[in-house]
């Protein structure tokens, strides 16, 4: 079953993860091969960002409440039962560490996973383990797909539907209504297409579809067709 990318997405979730790490690392840095400068330096980074992301939320909370009452100042209206913004708090600063943390934690973890002496279960107690994910319903996928003019050319908007790691590619058609019916255009591997086609002198429909496709065949069903008016 595939797993997904065990870095987390989100900025909190990306601290936490670091904290983990952190925290959990020192039970496994000899079998790991981790010598303790690189535990150091990932426990600085790990800190720091933590940091800063708790820093900037602070930041994000009093930037909001101090423009509601910068707007309530000057306006005028009913003053909230807190009353006026207090100065924020910030947390105990941390050593600063050089950009990059993100960077400098996957050649850590890449590190780490080529050793012979590891496996899931250590990577799970160190956060370094994406969650498992369930297939998609082949029968049933769908690709969403959209169609804009962008200058002179058409952006086919598209995604993965959250299933990139089990498919392989997308099978764009387009019918530029000249009789032919839909015809083969692309096939992309990153989301987002753009038709460099050029446009008519006269306005005309160009409609597309798609569908994803694992090594040569399609899979799932092909997604409505999106329509945009060009030339003219």
């Amino acid at each position: 079953m595939a797993r997904s990318n065990y870095v987390s997405s989100t900025d909190d979730g990306f601290a936490a993860q670091g904290q983990t790490f952190k925290s959990a690392i020192g039970a496994y840095a000899a079998i790991l091969n981790v010598n303790p400068a690189a535990v150091t330096a990932q426990a600085a980074d790990a800190d720091y960002f933590s940091y800063v992301v708790a820093s900037a939320q602070i930041m994000q909370n009093g930037a909001r409440q101090w423009t509601g009452w910068k707007s309530l100042t000057r306006g005028g209206g009913d003053l909230p039962p807190s009353g006026a913004p207090v100065p924020p708090v910030f947390p105990p600063a941390v050593p600063a560490v050089a950009p990059g943390v993100e960077a400098r934690f996957r050649a850590l973890v890449k590190q780490i996973k080529a050793q012979a002496s590891y496996n899931t279960a250590i990577g799970e107690a160190l956060g370094i383990e994406g969650s498992q994910q369930t297939g998609p319903d082949y029968a049933t996928l769908q690709p969403d797909i959209s169609a804009a003019i962008n200058g002179t050319h058409v952006d086919v908007g598209w995604d993965w539907s959250g299933f990139a790691n089990f498919l392989d590619l997308i099978e764009i058609q387009v019918d530029r209504n000249d009789t032919k019916g839909f015809v083969a255009l692309a096939f992309d591997t990153t989301p987002g297409y753009v038709d460099t086609q050029p446009f008519p002198a006269t306005p005309v429909k160009w409609t597309y579809q798609a569908i994803y496709r694992v090594g040569d065949s399609r899979v799932g069903q092909w997604s409505k067709p999106v329509s945009v008016t060009v030339g003219g």
